[in-house]
């Protein structure tokens, strides 16, 4: 069975997340700066995929009323 690229990449940014946020937890005051970064990057990675998908969203559903008005 083989596995997708894509579904492995889809656990990337949630991971990411994870890990900052036990590095935070677990770490010395003087080493947590350094898991700021990655959590930053998976909340960020997360949210660019929402704000495409609602954009995607928006224009096929743009697509879908411009062929019914041509009808």
């Amino acid at each position: 069975m083989k596995i997708k690229k894509g579904l492995i990449l889809s656990f990337v940014a949630p991971f990411m997340i994870l890990i900052s946020a036990i590095g935070l937890i677990l770490r010395d005051n003087t080493k947590k700066i350094f898991y700021l970064p990655i959590g930053l990057m998976g909340i960020s990675i997360i949210l660019e995929k929402d704000v495409r998908r609602k954009l995607d969203r928006k224009s096929i559903l743009k697509k879908i009323k411009s062929y019914q008005k041509v009808k």
